[in-house]
């Protein structure tokens, strides 16, 4: 399907585009790059949706038939510090490809060539380049700019590379696949003074404390064991002196569900615990939920028709359908929200000749880096879920 020499020029842009990272809706160089390569090859481009997203139209040489699905891949890198060594590492500081994301692209411009020189199918297909999946919502402000309006497509697809797998082996979910995500901050307000005499005051940094270690029985004892969420702390902001009690503490965290009725029990779990500390400290208490993506959920007759194209790519026994999902979000979710359709992770480990001392491919490792073998198994993917 994708000879040696179209897989190493794939494999050649792949690396420049992993050494040039542009972050969420600065996806300028990139979309360039995306849009040259869709034109070269006969697409329709279409530019300017959540500013520097792209989409390639493609007709079968069939006829449309008045039928279109898509298939997305995500654009932006990561706001992280590149350790790797290799030739094609990023040059911009504090910038990486450390998800994968110039991957994604590469592969779908891949299988966009493919498809061009082998239009051997009715109805139209709709490739799409997202900007923006690293927790700003690209996928939202692509919706909110008219891609299903100026686009009218059935169902849409979207994969994500998946260290945890193999080369040649993809899973296919049946229902949930990555989690919805909330952003938590907690305001605890005491009252400050000198270090020395903490009787005269109110110490949140004491109330904090406890409030961190009592937040860890929000799923352990408020939830079923068959209810799956996480609550997780990852921050935690408070005073400037060596002998001055503040008068204020931050806590920051992220609240992760598959469920609007686990989601809503953990708010108020965690409402509830807020309250009862800061009524045992005397402290003061505010805790605020920022729902973001909804959980990515793929549906049924979609995901049958990626588990047939998987098991013609790779093999029957190549293709995983019994993985539980995972924890991590994902903004493909907000296209789920309006249109039937499925994702996929597409394995990508082990390690490459670019990574001899080992699979250093953990998603949002400083020292992560696609694993280019993937490139022709992607592709092959795409071409044949578009045929199926």
């Amino acid at each position: 399907m994708i000879n040696e020499s179209m897989l190493a020029e794939l494999a050649a842009l792949r690396r420049d585009l992993h050494a040039h990272p542009e972050l969420a809706f600065q996806e300028m160089r990139t979309a360039d790059i995306v849009a040259r390569e869709l034109a070269r090859h006969g697409l329709e481009v279409h530019r300017g949706l959540a500013k520097t997203g792209v989409v390639g139209v493609l007709h079968g040489k069939k006829g449309a038939g008045g039928r279109m699905i898509a298939l997305r891949a995500d654009m932006d890198a990561l706001p992280l510090e590149e350790q790797n060594n290799f030739a094609h590492r990023s040059v911009h500081a504090g910038r990486m490809h450390a998800c994968g994301h110039d991957g994604h692209v590469v592969m779908l411009l891949g299988a966009a060539r493919h498809l061009a020189e082998h239009p051997d199918f009715s109805g139209s297909i709709a490739f799409v380049f997202q900007p923006a999946e690293e927790a700003e919502g690209g996928a939202a402000a692509m919706l909110a700019d008219g891609l299903f309006r100026t686009f009218p497509m059935e169902a849409v697809y979207g994969l994500h590379n998946w260290p945890e797998l193999p080369v040649g082996t993809m899973a296919v979910h049946r229902g949930p696949v990555m989690a919805s995500t909330c952003r938590l901050e907690i305001r605890v307000r005491g009252q400050g003074g000198h270090a020395a005499l903490p009787q005269q005051g109110v110490d949140g940094i004491v109330a904090a404390s406890h409030l961190v270690t009592v937040l860890q029985t929000v799923t352990a004892r408020n939830l079923s064991p068959l209810d799956a969420a996480v609550v997780s702390i990852t921050q935690f902001h408070a005073g400037s002196a060596w002998n001055v009690l503040p008068d204020e503490v931050l806590l920051r965290g992220t609240i992760r569900s598959f469920e609007e009725r686990v989601q809503e029990q953990v708010e108020s779990a965690i409402t509830r615990l807020c309250a009862g500390v800061a009524a045992s400290f005397g402290a003061c208490i505010e805790a605020r939920f920022t729902r973001l993506y909804p959980p990515t959920r793929n549906t049924e007759n979609e995901a049958g028709i990626c588990l047939c194209a998987a098991q013609k790519a790779f093999g029957a026994d190549k293709v995983l359908t019994d993985l539980p999902p995972s924890m991590a979000a994902e903004d493909f979710s907000y296209l789920l929200q309006e249109k039937p359709g499925c994702y996929v992770w597409l394995g990508s480990g082990p390690a490459t000749d670019a990574m001899p001392e080992g699979p250093r491919c953990a998603l949002h490792d400083s020292r992560y880096d696609f694993n280019d073998a993937a490139l022709s198994a992607g592709i092959r993917y795409w071409v044949l879920l578009a045929m199926e």
